[in-house]
């Protein structure tokens, strides 16, 4: 068994402990739930354009099977200077900002978020999410539990966003 097959195991295990109890405390000194066990921000995906991401961490905190849904919430801090691939998918995105401040870019277009701000990333719609800013930043996001997995953008996306002023800064 490899270390990151373990890793996921131990997550998935903690993340069923803790929802067993019916309730997942929150320490906000630490910024985390009790129990919940966080993880890099995803595997790695190869050299593909886009695909890289640096600074992140993925809190898993409710997914089939350890809740009869059909959703998967997630919560990811990106550290400041972080960020996300920039990839895409079939499923959307339902994303609320929690803490600090970030950018997303979603299209041709791209956000400032504060907390509570709430950001939806439609099907097959080019995304990456960004901290610029001093202090982390921390976001929930809602996604179907089948999902497929991150694709990079079409070259044809890739030279739409590069030649676009307002994203261009966050292709790379």
């Amino acid at each position: 068994m490899s270390q990151t097959t373990l890793t996921m195991e131990q997550v998935a295990e903690a993340l069923e402990r803790a929802l067993e109890r019916f309730h997942i405390p929150f320490d906000a000194e630490r910024f985390a739930w009790e129990g919940i066990i966080p993880r890099e921000y995803k595997e790695y995906t190869g050299e593909a354009r886009g695909m890289g991401w640096r600074g992140i961490t993925r809190f898993s905190l409710g997914r089939p099977p350890m809740i009869d849904a059909k959703f998967a919430l997630r919560y990811f801090e990106i550290e400041p200077e972080g960020y996300s691939s920039l990839e895409k998918h079939t499923h959307v995105h339902l994303v609320v900002a929690l803490r600090g401040q970030g950018r997303a870019l979603v299209g041709n277009r791209v956000f400032e978020l504060k907390p509570h701000d709430i950001v939806y990333v439609p099907s097959s719609t080019p995304h990456r999410w960004l901290n610029p800013y001093s202090e982390p930043f921390g976001f929930l996001c809602v996604v179907d539990a089948d999902r497929d997995r991150p694709r990079p953008v079409a070259e044809s996306e890739w030279e739409a966003l590069k030649n676009n002023p307002e994203t261009a800064p966050y292709v790379f």
